[in-house]
């Protein structure tokens, strides 16, 4: 682990033993925020103190669908030159209604060049799927879902690699790991805790760098900090818990405060 001094002018004063993070924009140590429904002047307002810390957008689940002013508020987030895309539901309700090619139509409209495919919601061939990444890598970069929203469907480790390596194979820059906003399917159990021989065995195979995985609970990201380090990609983060993942990132929350401290 590198540990740095931080300049005057990349925080607000200087600490010594603070973590290394990478810069934006980045390829890896990213924070994905869901945005459920943020009004214009949330959004900016929200912007005006996490976007150094925001790495990408998601609109989530159909959102965008009814969402108000869309066309504005996904302006506001390009500004600050952050990348938004829609919820991998949405894809679905295209794809189920045979509309891919409208799909397609309206990311182009709204100047949208990330796109999230996944099948939670619907049954999708795994070659099919394949197939669909390989398609929207053309005009975006993809991030590709894996992992049922259905509690009951549990998935072997050695599935979960197999379906990774052959979506990032057919042109997915980066598999999203499945937990729904709530944090309590995919890669955890019902209660939230972390399924922690599936997410070892997963980093076997698949590089860290590629994984985005969803953590929406505090005690989840500090799981994967812990297991992973500061510049572990997470998503699925709350606007309003940007700022305090910045600061469990960088050691300075309670439950990372003695990570990056010299021994």
């Amino acid at each position: 682990m590198t540990i740095l001094n931080l300049k005057s002018n990349d925080m607000n004063f200087k600490l010594t033993q603070i973590p290394e993070r990478t810069g934006k924009p980045r390829t890896h140590g990213l924070t994905m925020v869901m945005d459920k429904g943020l009004s214009i002047q949330e959004t900016r307002n929200f912007l005006s103190v996490a976007a150094p810390h925001v790495d990408i957008v998601k609109l989530g689940f159909g959102t965008a669908f009814v969402t108000p002013d869309l066309r504005e508020k996904i302006q506001v987030y390009q500004e600050h030159d952050i990348p938004v895309y829609f919820g991998g539901t949405l894809f679905e309700a295209f794809l189920v209604r045979n509309q891919f090619d409208d799909y397609i139509a309206v990311l182009k409209d709204y100047g949208i060049d990330y796109v999230e495919v996944s099948d939670g919601s619907i049954i999708i061939p795994h070659a099919e799927k394949c197939g669909y990444i390989e398609k929207l890598a053309q005009h975006a970069t993809v991030l590709s879902e894996v992992g049922s929203k259905d509690a009951a469907n549990i998935m072997p480790p050695y599935k979960w690699i197999e379906l990774m390596s052959a979506e990032l194979s057919a042109g997915a820059s980066y598999v999203i790991a499945e937990a729904r906003e709530s944090g309590t399917v995919g890669i955890y159990r019902d209660s939230g805790e972390v399924r922690q021989g599936l997410v070892q065995e997963i980093l076997t195979k698949i590089p860290a760098e590629k994984i985005i995985w969803e953590a929406p609970r505090k005690d989840q990201q500090f799981y994967f900090l812990q297991l992973a380090g500061c510049n572990v990609n997470l998503g699925n983060v709350a606007p309003n818990e940007t700022i305090p993942l910045e600061a469990m990132r960088v050691g300075l929350r309670s439950e990372t405060f003695q990570l990056f401290l010299e021994k």
